[in-house]
């Protein structure tokens, strides 16, 4: 496809789907709300490497937005990012609006009830109910082969897997490492809130995952508390941290875990400053 097309209608989005459908062309899918990082490239090329045609969204979503979080204030660079999609080699941009996702007298929602109550679930509640609900709007407008996230946000890639699971979606949810800034801090399009002395402490969040690794990697007795207790310690030392969680969970399920055998995930949230920010890290333990 030469160039980069931008669609902003649903019906246009949708029409040209049917036509590489029917021309039986892979599509690679990777669903954004702006502001891009080198996560989201890397999303990119892999969605480039794997498919013949590659679309990226942009959207950023209200319904996953609570009353007093960030949507009005959420960065939205478009000529920057839109730039950014043509260097990568995306060939189609679609750009919905709010109103054309979510019309006067929209009433229907997705919730994928237990995955969303576990972790970020009781911080930021209906946070998940609008990630599935647009999630799913936009897997029925592009149709992809493959859909594309990135594992920064687990709790979200878990929902989506499991919403295209249990309704039957003919795509493939392709899960993505997380990507990291050379001090191993996750990118994040919020980490641009942060002031530089916030930025700097915030070394401490992938620090407080190594530390709690290592602790379920000893394999001793009770590890997984003190696993926790040596993450919520690290954090600690952020100046003026919120921290809402710091835990060790089951990765299918995200329930606590009390002990690991085999795999497990741990995962932070906390607030530095006015920015939430989340990681997590995968946790092999080897009997």
């Amino acid at each position: 496809m030469p160039g980069m097309k931008i669609l902003a209608s649903p019906g246009s989005m949708q029409r040209a789907a049917l036509g590489w459908m029917s021309r039986k062309i892979s599509v690679g899918f990777v669903p954004t709300m702006g502001a891009l990082h080198a996560g989201h490239l890397a999303l990119i090329a892999r969605a480039r490497r794997e498919n013949e045609i590659v679309v990226v969204s942009i959207f950023v979503n209200p319904s996953q937005f609570g009353p007093r979080e960030d949507y009005s204030r959420y960065p939205r660079p478009f000529r920057r990012d839109a730039e950014l999609c043509r260097k990568a080699g995306a060939d189609v941009l679609f750009r919905p609006s709010a109103g054309s996702l979510y019309p006067p007298g929209y009433d229907t929602w997705v919730s994928v009830d237990k995955l969303s109550r576990a972790l970020c679930g009781p911080f930021r509640p209906g946070h998940f109910r609008g990630v599935a609900t647009v999630v799913l709007k936009l897997l029925n407008l592009v149709l992809p082969t493959r859909a594309y996230f990135g594992l920064k946000d687990f709790q979200q890639v878990k929902v989506i897997e499991r919403m295209a699971r249990d309704l039957h979606l003919p795509v493939r949810i392709v899960p993505c490492p997380t990507i990291r800034e050379p001090d191993g801090l996750a990118l994040s399009s919020r980490n641009a809130y942060l002031s530089p002395a916030e930025r700097s402490a915030a070394v401490l969040v992938p620090a407080a995952l190594r530390a709690a690794a290592q602790v379920i990697k000893s394999g001793r007795r009770s590890s997984v508390e003190r696993a926790r207790r040596a993450a919520r310690g690290l954090l600690s030392r952020i100046p003026g941290a919120r921290v809402q969680y710091a835990d060790v969970v089951d990765p299918g399920t995200l329930a606590p875990l009390k002990d690991v055998r085999g795999r497990a995930v741990a995962a932070v949230a906390l607030y530095v400053g006015k920015t939430r920010l989340i990681d997590n890290l995968i946790v092999r333990r080897h009997a």
